[in-house]
């Protein structure tokens, strides 16, 4: 009896360490998270409300892109995503929209300079392009990266 159960254990952990052997050398992708990705379309649907020219609240837009990429940036939209930020950043940084940047405020200054939101329009645009060549938002990608980033 006692050589029963001792051989019974050494066989089950055998098993749990082959299979965790086994399991340590696949190839392991990113787990698709149900969850998050639900919570992440439901931001990239209010950063749509946002941006129509109705509403034209950049900021939200660009607060809703960095709680989503902070939490998935894995997240099956990420394209629409960066062209609303990246897009977002430029009308901003031309002083558009309805939310404008207080500028007796230093934290939102700091955060909303005008450089600083051509420089992440051109980082955003730029990774859109990159990561998604075929996105059918290139051409209007580039023709404002060409604007932010004049040929010398």
């Amino acid at each position: 009896m006692k050589r029963s159960i001792i051989s019974f254990v050494f066989i089950v952990s055998t098993g749990l360490f082959l299979a965790s052997v086994a399991t340590g050398q696949r190839n392991v992708q990113p787990a698709f998270d149900p969850l998050l990705e639900q919570d992440a379309k439901h931001n990239l649907d209010v950063a749509w409300q946002a941006f129509r020219p109705a509403r034209k609240a950049y900021k939200q837009v660009l607060l809703r892109f960095e709680e989503t990429f902070a939490a998935y940036p894995e997240f099956s939209g990420m394209d629409e995503f960066l062209y609303l930020a990246g897009m977002s950043s430029y009308f901003l940084s031309k002083n558009e929209g309805k939310q404008k940047v207080n500028l007796k405020n230093q934290r939102e200054l700091n955060r909303y300079r005008p450089e600083r939101l051509r420089e992440d329009a051109v980082a955003y645009l730029s990774s859109l392009i990159e990561k998604y060549p075929d996105t059918p938002r290139r051409a209007e990608a580039e023709k404002v990266l060409s604007e932010l980033k004049p040929v010398k």
